[in-house]
């Protein structure tokens, strides 16, 4: 089923005219640390929180964010930022947008979110083709949340739906949001784009009259099943648990959901991948062909893990971004 673009733009130009005649509230920043960045590197400041009203189900004892620097070079930063209370989008915008949008959802194992490898570096290449990016810091499943492995759906649909809300104000086309994901944030994305129409928080305002489901989605180097014999570790035992009954891991394998309206996949993975076995893109391109989704699948020789643009250069794993640019232009993203 294709998405009906006259409802979801009359729907935007609705919510959009009711939120003109308010203020906005400010939003929280995007995630810091207390050491000095590269020089020249560009920040981002403008976000959008996803829940005005604090995100439901807080812990009990909530963790802190924190933001650590992993890199050991001078002239580049590779951060990962945990302990998410207030999750959010960080907002990068063309000088002159194209309508399109793309959710980006970076890895981590679920453990922590990368910021600037799978997150802002792609959102930067995304915004000099003229696509507004929105990077998403949700929520850690195994940081003690009410909804448990259901919280990284939750952030993301309502992510999605607030772009759609957003898109007047930053010149979208509402039907044109795509998703894009890697490694954890992969299985994020999939999940989204097999669940996109589960109802898994109770609605909070008008923006989740807002349908959920992105135009198209990618997911790169990523997370699928959570069977034992196949999942990611680190990522299952954070999403569900090591000793997770089959039926949970069922529920939380995106594979196993795929519905007959699922949007079209492109799907990225390295053969000689030693984290996340290429075998989880092979389930989800044979769960979503057997559905008869339209669904792209490019696999290297090499490239490993987690090479997002920076680790790709001067490999033909390094193609993946200007296929997938072409990709989503057929699909009329662009």
């Amino acid at each position: 089923m294709k998405t009906d673009r006259r409802s979801l733009i009359c729907s935007s130009l609705a919510l959009a005219i009711t939120a003109l005649g308010r203020t906005v509230s400010a939003q929280t920043p995007p995630p810091r640390s207390g050491n000095a960045l590269p020089a020249g590197l560009p920040q981002p400041a403008e976000t959008i929180d996803l829940w005005p009203a604090g995100a439901p189900g807080i812990p009990l004892d909530p963790p802190t964010e924190t933001v650590l620097e992993r890199s050991a070079e001078a002239f580049t930063s590779d951060r990962a930022v945990l302990g998410i209370t207030r999750p959010r989008m960080v907002v990068f915008r063309p000088d002159r947008p194209n309508g399109a949008a793309v959710l980006l959802m970076a890895g981590g194992g679920y453990r922590h979110i990368v910021v600037d490898k799978e997150g802002y570096e792609l959102a930067h290449w995304l915004v000099a083709r003229g696509i507004t990016a929105f990077v998403l810091f949700y929520r850690l499943p195994g940081e003690g949340w009410a909804s448990g492995p259901e919280v990284i759906l939750a952030d993301a649909q309502r992510a999605l739906r607030l772009i759609r809300q957003h898109a007047a104000r930053l010149q979208l086309d509402v039907a044109r949001v795509g998703s894009m994901g890697f490694s954890a944030g992969g299985h994020m994305c999939a999940t989204l784009a097999t669940r996109f129409a589960a109802r898994v928080y109770d609605a909070v305002d008008v923006a989740d009259a807002l349908s959920a489901r992105p135009l198209c989605a990618a997911s790169i180097y990523s997370v699928v099943s959570m069977r034992q014999d196949l999942a990611h570790a680190g990522s299952r035992n954070q999403l569900i648990g090591a000793d997770a009954s089959v039926a949970l891991a069922t529920a939380h394998s995106p594979d196993q959901h795929v519905p007959i309206d699922a949007p079209p996949h492109f799907l990225v993975h390295a053969e000689d991948d030693n984290i996340v076995a290429v075998e989880n893109t092979l389930l989800l391109r044979a769960a979503l062909k057997a559905k008869g989704i339209a669904v792209e699948t490019h696999l290297f020789a090499k490239g490993g893990h987690g090479f997002g643009l920076r680790r790709a250069a001067g490999m033909p794993v390094a193609a993946w971004p200007d296929l997938w640019l072409k990709w989503a232009n057929s699909q009329g993203l662009i």
